[in-house]
This record gives C-alpha cells, structure tokens and sequence, in this order.
C-alpha cells in the first residue's frame, strides 16, 4: 500500500481543496455560532454549488463539497454576502479556535473569543493547524480536542495553558489575551519543522506558564435538550443540507450551533423528530466514524460510509472506516478501525488507522459475517 499523502494544512475559503468530486470549501463560523438566516443560507449554497450536503469537521467548521472549480468565485461572494468569509486570507487562517458550544451570550467564553478574533493580527506567524481552545465554562469540555493554546477555568481562576502541559498559568481575563499572544510569540521562536505543534516543544516551557491545575472534565454532550436548545447528531459528521433546513424552520431555532462532536446545537428549537439526524445518545452512528472515502476523496482505496452502516450495530464499542492510513476521520483509538487498502480492508484492534494490522485483505463480504465481539 502506497503512503498517503499528508497535505500539512486545512482547506478554507479562500485557499480550498481539490478532492475527488471537486472542491471542499470550510467554513469557519466565528463563536461556532451561525444565525438561523446565515444557516439556512449556506444550506442553499450547498445544494446550488455543493453536492447538497454540509460537512462538520473535527474543529468545528463547516466544510461544502463538490465545488466545481468555475463556481469558487460566485460561491466566496455568497458566503461574503452572509458574512461568513473573512475579507482576509491571512484572517482565515488565523482565525482556527475551538469555543465550548454551551456558552451564553457576553459570557467569558464569548468575551475572551472575541477579544481573540478582533486581535488575529497581532498574531506571529505559526504552522497551518495551529490552533487554540476557549473552554472556560465550569467543566472543561474541550479537553480532548486539538488545541495548542488553551484557556480554561481552574478551582483558583482562568487558567492559560499551553497544550501538554499538566498545568497552565493563572491570569486575569483583562491581560488573558495578551498573554495569549505572547505563548504564541514564544512558540514560533522554539519550533521547528518537526516540531509543528506546541505538545512537541512544551517541555523547555518557561516555569512562569505552569503552576495551576485546571478544572474537572465534563461529560461528553449527547443527542437531546440542553439549557441552549437542542442537541442533534450527524452521522459521520455529514448534515444533509435540504433536511436541516427543514429542522432549523420546524424547531423554530434562532442560530446553529457547530461542535467538534459531529453534534450541532440548535440554539432556542424545539426537540422534535428528526430523521435524517441522529436523536438518540443510544445510536451505534454516534460512536462510528468514516470518512467520505472513495470516489469522493482521491487518497481512499475503498469506500466507506455503507460499510460503516451496516457494521455500526454489530461492533460493540467504537468503530473507525477509513478509506486510507492517514485516518481523517479520527485521530484517537477505536475499538474496531478498518483501513482501506487496494479495495480491501485491514483490521486494527483497539489502535489507529496507520497501526500494524491484525488481519489483512478482508472483502466486505467477509466483513459482514465476521464477529467483532
């Protein structure tokens, strides 16, 4: 099997990505938040430019597929016109931050989230996937996230912490920012092009950004009724754009709220039925993950998402499909992962897509009478 190609930065605006069936456009809501006007109106522009649906990335964002090349120009006015493009290439790319999706409006969630995207360029230059996490509501949520550069809430205060560090620094929220910016600061000066991410360099941190452990992790989020809204899955991370526009007009939501959970929060609706989307924290869907796969992306080697389908209920535990070894859709350990290669299956157990294989060469056929238990 041939390695797959790492591409070392995310698609975005501006600068998307060509795959298999054209290309994929993110979107970067700011606060992860869209009003129900600006959600309903990428809905359109999936079905107008895109291949109908909306895709959820493990960083919160929102990804259109399928995007003739001709059509990218007419498609960024559109976005522009809902005001969800950056005027700004260099913006976008800055602008890569996770926000806990359970905050409240002018709470110190969305205050320190502002106070960041209104200071992107003050920024230092850092690697494509650098990123930072805003998780300061009472359980950390976000923990188990990508992020270089967290704020968080600790016993004491807020907390700036430095992605694997045990410990992070105590700040006040009137010079968080700043001293954000300084992390970041130090982190360009220490890197390198094999050290690209802050977890890679944190042990030479200076002692004055450690000291203060931070608060409890939270539950993870599931399907149903929250103090926002509600809450409604997406298997695969894959919103069918014609169907959401229906359920954000039927539960009466005033804005889309994006997860990196393949969940989306429904700010203000109504818990009502929802076929097309995942309702129940039960489902086998909501711990089975599978990339678009073949024809759709060109590195995958077999296709993946019925596949994943009809596996999801006979795998006890959680279930990765992917179409090749580089493993998109999950970055984490999976009780049963299956790697694409050369229109066959290898088998991990309890690894990650790229780990050696207990089993090669499996058919689908074999698949599906196989006992996973």
């Amino acid at each position: 099997m041939s390695a797959p190609v790492v591409q070392g930065w995310c698609p975005g605006a501006h600068r998307p990505m060509m795959s298999g069936d054209g290309l994929v456009v993110r979107v970067r809501p700011r606060l992860a938040r869209l009003t129900a006007e600006q959600a309903l109106g990428l809905c359109d522009l999936a079905e107008h430019f895109g291949n109908g649906t909306i895709d959820l990335t493990n960083r919160a964002n929102l990804q259109l597929r399928g995007v003739a090349e001709a059509d990218h120009q007419s498609l960024l006015a559109e976005l522009a016109a809902l005001n969800l493009l950056d005027a700004e290439p260099g913006i976008e790319v800055r602008r890569n931050i996770l926000v806990s999706p359970l905050y409240q409006s002018g709470d110190l969630t969305a205050r320190l989230a502002q106070e960041l995207i209104d200071r992107l360029a003050e920024l230092p230059a850092l690697p494509a996937k650098f990123g930072f996490a805003i998780d300061t509501g009472p359980e950390r949520l976000l923990a188990g996230d990508s992020a270089d550069i967290r704020l968080e809430t600790s016993p004491e205060g807020l907390i700036l912490r430095a992605d694997g560090a045990n410990t992070g620094r105590l700040v006040q929220e009137s010079e968080a920012i700043e001293l954000l910016i300084a992390l970041a600061a130090w982190f360009s000066q220490n890197y390198t092009p094999e050290s690209r991410r802050m977890a890679r360099v944190v042990s030479n941190l200076p002692p004055e950004c450690q000291g203060t452990t931070p608060g409890p992790v939270g539950t993870p989020l599931q399907p149903g009724l929250c103090d926002q809204g509600t809450l409604y899955g997406a298997a695969f991370g894959q919103l069918p754009a014609r169907a959401l526009k229906g359920l954000i007009a039927q539960s009466r939501a005033v804005a889309l709220r994006v997860t990196p959970w393949r969940l989306i929060l429904l700010e203000g609706g109504a818990a009502i039925p929802a076929p097309a989307f995942v309702t129940d924290g039960t489902d086998p869907l909501v711990t089975t993950d599978a990339c678009p796969g073949a024809p759709y992306c060109p590195q995958a080697q077999v296709e993946t998402r019925d596949v994943a389908r009809a596996l999801a209920a006979r795998v006890p535990g959680s279930l990765h499909v992917s179409g090749c070894a580089k493993g998109c859709a999950r970055m984490g350990l999976a009780d049963v992962t299956l790697i694409g290669n050369a229109g066959r299956f290898d088998l991990v157990k309890q690894g990650r897509a790229g780990d050696e294989p207990c089993q090669t060469g499996l058919t689908e056929e074999t698949l599906m009478n196989m006992d996973f238990t």
